[in-house]
């Protein structure tokens, strides 16, 4: 299943109670250690860091925009510049391997001035492609994109077992 290479027997996570007396489980995942190195595993802090990072991002941006309806599309962020629209899909990454990361998901159709932002929710990797050995369409989508115009983007993150911040861009391998 989801992150079968870091939930191994005898690996050291981080929890947090959950608050909803309904939920299936008990706890929420927040982070996992990895050969000493702390990923965050919490699915909506990518989202939430890019928010907090959004205008050093896009310095000309004059406002920010989550959760924003475009047509039929609904993107995560849109950031407002003089130049116009700024579309930002963000994805969380977590795989890693010798310092590599990839993400195996597919794209969201972007359109105007667009990004996809990957946020590597962990240290010290070396760089990020697509995972075409997990999902070919995927890498073959994100090379179309690019082509296309759409800007992709890698950063890494500081993670502590209490928060996640953007630290450093990360090179993109397509």
């Amino acid at each position: 299943g989801r992150c079968r290479e870091l939930l191994v027997p005898g690996a050291a996570v981080y929890l947090e109670k959950g608050t909803n007396p309904n939920r299936k489980t008990a706890y929420d995942l927040i982070a996992v250690e990895k050969n000493g190195k702390l990923i965050n595993m919490d699915a909506q802090a990518p989202n939430k860091v890019f928010a907090e990072w959004a205008l050093q991002f896009d310095p000309t941006a004059t406002a920010v925009h989550s959760e924003y309806r475009f047509g039929q599309s609904r993107l995560d962020f849109c950031l407002e510049t003089p130049q116009g629209l700024h579309l930002v899909e963000v994805k969380g990454v977590t795989l890693e391997d010798g310092g590599h990361t990839r993400f195996p998901d597919a794209p969201t159709e972007l359109g105007h001035r667009a990004t996809a932002f990957f946020v590597i929710q962990m240290a010290d990797v070396v760089d990020f492609a697509p995972n075409d050995a997990t999902h070919p369409a995927f890498g073959e989508a994100l090379r179309q994109a690019k082509a296309a115009g759409v800007n992709i983007t890698a950063y890494s993150c500081r993670v502590t077992p209490d928060s996640m911040a953007i630290d450093q861009p990360v090179e993109v391998l397509l």
